[in-house]
């Protein structure tokens, strides 16, 4: 098995219209390592989430190779043809917006993708238990989201993220609703999963505040990227 997590090789994406063709992503090539945590940098537009929806294997790219976890998914078309399945069974998602359904508690909504998985109940109610005590938010179990503080529900959204036991982490300001207190506290929260439990994770954020908690920076221009290692990393 592979030590890496994510290959990227001569990705790219342009969108074509009747009128003109606006290149996205010119052409990237980047690794990842298993349990390695990455800033992903960018001016507003410079395709930023178009990388991670790639990635995601919800957005397609024009042509390029993605390997996940040592399977090539995607070389100039999906080569994976169960797409769905993937996401299922290794990515997970964090957003800016935690997106968790009000109407459901607490451990409705880190069960919900084991529930469409199949998964019987004993087990992903055992996963979920784990989960929410590892993060330390086990007491809100039956709690409606509406009743949680913004941090709580992160730490909601980062256990559902979870609980299909991805290998890679995919989060799109995850802390940009948060004040500096608790968004540190997600930050150290997310490090220490991507380090317990081998996830490679690629984070959207502007903060700089957040730099010590990275191991590496990926900054896109002008649709190329370029990787460097956060402690030798300077934003300003």
């Amino acid at each position: 098995m592979s030590s890496l997590a994510i290959k990227v090789e001569n990705l790219k994406k342009e969108y074509i219209t009747k009128d003109s063709t606006l290149q996205v992503i010119k052409g990237i090539d980047f690794e990842l390592e298993k349990g390695e945590i990455a800033m992903l940098l960018g001016p507003s537009g410079s395709g930023k989430t178009t990388l991670l929806l790639m990635l995601g294997c919800i957005l397609e790219p024009t042509s390029g190779r993605i390997t996940l976890d040592d399977e090539i998914v995607y070389e100039d078309r999906w080569i994976l043809k169960d797409t769905r399945k993937l996401r299922r069974e290794k990515l997970g998602f964090i957003f800016q917006a935690h997106n968790l359904i009000p109407f459901l508690n607490v451990q409705d909504n880190v069960t919900l993708l084991p529930q469409l998985n199949g998964i019987a109940e004993v087990e992903y109610k055992k996963k979920a238990k784990e989960i929410l005590t590892y993060l330390g938010i086990e007491d809100k179990t039956n709690y409606m989201i509406g009743s949680l503080s913004g941090g709580q529900s992160q730490r909601v959204a980062i256990a559902r993220s979870l609980a299909n036991d991805p290998r890679i982490i995919l989060a799109d300001e995850p802390t940009a609703a948060l004040d500096k207190e608790r968004a540190i506290s997600v930050m150290e929260l997310l490090r220490k999963l991507a380090k317990e439990q081998e996830v490679a994770m690629i984070v959207v954020t502007h903060d700089d505040r957040l730099l010590p908690y990275f191991d590496s920076v990926l900054k896109i221009d002008d649709g190329y990227l370029t990787k460097t290692k956060a402690s030798e990393t300077k934003l300003h």
